[in-house]
Order: C-alpha cells, then structure tokens, then sequence
C-alpha cells in the first residue's frame, strides 16, 4: 500500500490525490453527458464546484458528530498528551520538545513516554487529514444541488441521473485512496482468508492496531483484515458500470438511474460495513452509515415506484 505518491521532492496524500482526480474526471464525464442532453455544460461545471464543497462539508461534519472522534480532537487541543504520539524518525524516544520539532512531529514531548505530540485546536475542521463519511457528503450534496438547479431553471431529473452513475465512479477513486492509505479497514482475518491483506507502517489500521496493543510499534506489519475498502470499490465500479453502460441508454423516465444508485449502494454498504473495524460510531449493533443507508434505501424504493407509475400512465395515455 502506498499512502503518498512522490513526484520529485514533492508529496502527495494518495486518498485526497485520488479523490480530486477522480472527482474532476466524473464531473468532466457528467458534463459531457448533459450537454448531449441539452444542458449547459458550463453551468454543470459549476455545479460539480458547489457539489464539491458541500459534499466536504457534509462529510467532515457526519465524521466529527458519529465517529467516536471528537474526545480525540478535543484533546489535540486541550490535552495533547492524552493523544496517541510518536517516537522520533530514528526510533528513540524525544527528551525535550524542540527534538520533536526539529523532526516536524510535533510541539510536545512526553515526560515519560518520550514520544511527540501536536497540539492542534483546529483539527477537526482539517479535513484533508482523513476522516469524511460518504453519507454525510451526500446528504448535504442532495439538497445544496437541488437548490442550485431550481435556481437556474434545469431540469433537476435529468440532472440527478448524471449523478446516478457519476457518484459511484467518483467512490471508485474514493475508495482506491482508502486502500493505499490503509484506512476504513475490515475485521482482522486468517492470512488468505477471503482476500485478506496486511498494511505496512504508515498506515491508519497500522496505528490503530499498536493503540489497541494487537501489535508493537515495531511490528513490520499488521495483522491480515478484510480488504473492505477494495469490496467497496468493486461494488461502485459494478454500479457503474451497470448505470453507464446499461441503463444509461434504456431508462423508462428521468431520475431511474439516481433512484437505482441509492438502493444499490445502499444495499452494497450495508453489506460490506458488516466486516468493516475501523471506528466510526453505531447503535444496537449497526453503524451510523447502515442505519443512514436504511432511509436512503426506502427513499430510493418510494420515489422509484412514484416515478415509474407516472411514467406508466403517461405511456398507456399516450398509446390511447
């Protein structure tokens, strides 16, 4: 797994990388479709621009509210030393605080720990590192480009169905960068067992499994999890697929493919986040993103079928 690119001197985070790219590469796509469909193509663009920001927004916000985060970002403020730290690049531990800044890991050095700690009281508005929950960037995203498409007096299904296969090719990239940075991790599994991998140091499960004292700092490896971040990418790359290439050219009335994204993926999350490990909040034994892919199923469900008897009516209408 690869959680930077390097270009030269300069890096790059591979998720957020990912993220961008694919996510102009979607809104390219989406707006090339429109326009074969009479829509304006710049004003599509500036929708993907607005999308965009509304979809961090809402997937910052969700993961700061449901994903047993914020007594961590509390303490990067208040209590920095409560915090996972780290040792020095070369393994030692830090004895003064200017070691750890010198080694760009920190302000502080543990007393006894010897390991380097930030303090930070802005952490939980820095979104690029990590920590965005996909529901939460949709549910803002839905409305905020409902809003802007009545505004500007374009048709808001037609609209919806380039989203319908654009979001799932976008989650694709999305969940690619999750799977080299080694984050949204599944349960840990016998070696070979249903595709199971190790993630080497660097990686978020790799922290996460020395906090919970799976593993040593020192250990060249995690324990083998479930790949649940590529299961996810292979299940938008199907619906996708199946939105573009099928249906796209075969649907019976304007929003079919946005209405079919939701209970599809709805359904491929709910499945896959039963062998996802990685905190992120839940209740009675579901996640906060299965009891929010419940409504958007059902959602999905009732305004497929409104759409298709009104699509039904007006084909027998027209057949009389």
């Amino acid at each position: 797994m690869h959680p930077v690119f390097h270009v030269g001197p300069i890096e790059f985070p591979a998720y957020f990388t990912l993220l961008i790219v694919g996510y102009t590469l979607v809104v390219l796509l989406a707006a090339r479709e429109g326009e074969r469909l009479g829509l304006d193509y710049n004003r599509l663009l500036d929708l993907g621009l607005i999308l965009l920001a509304a979809g961090i927004v809402g997937a910052r916000a969700l993961h700061v509210a449901a994903d047993e985060e914020w007594d961590t970002y509390r303490d990067l403020c208040v209590a920095p030393l409560e915090v996972q730290g780290l040792r020095l690049p070369d393994g030692k531990p830090c004895r003064a605080d200017q070691e750890c800044r010198d080694a760009d890991r920190g302000d502080l050095c543990h007393p006894q720990k010897g390991t380097c700690h930030v303090r930070d009281c802005l952490r939980a508005f820095k979104f690029w590192y990590g920590g965005l929950v996909f529901y939460g960037g949709l549910f803002l995203a839905i409305p905020t480009g409902i809003w802007f498409v009545r505004r500007h007096r374009i048709p808001t299904a037609k609209v919806a169905d380039l989203a319908g296969f654009a979001i799932p090719l976008g989650l694709v990239f999305g969940r690619t960068g999750c799977f080299l940075a080694g984050c949204c991790w599944g349960r840990t599994c016998a070696s070979g067992a249903g595709g199971c991998l190790a993630f080497p140091p660097g990686s978020a499960v790799f922290d996460f499994q020395v906090e919970q004292g799976l593993i040593a700092r020192s250990a060249a490896e995690t324990l083998p999890v479930y790949p649940t971040q590529a299961w996810e990418a292979l299940a938008c790359l199907a619906i996708f697929a199946y939105l573009y290439f099928w249906r796209r050219t075969r649907k019976r009335f304007d929003g079919q493919l946005f209405y079919l994204f939701m209970m599809q993926y709805a359904v491929a999350r709910f499945v896959i986040e039963f062998w996802r490990d990685d905190p992120r909040g839940g209740f009675l034994g579901l996640s906060t993103s299965q009891w929010l892919g419940i409504p958007l199923f059902a959602v999905g469900a009732a305004l497929y079928a409104r759409a298709w008897r009104k699509s039904r009516g007006v084909r027998e209408g027209g057949a009389g």
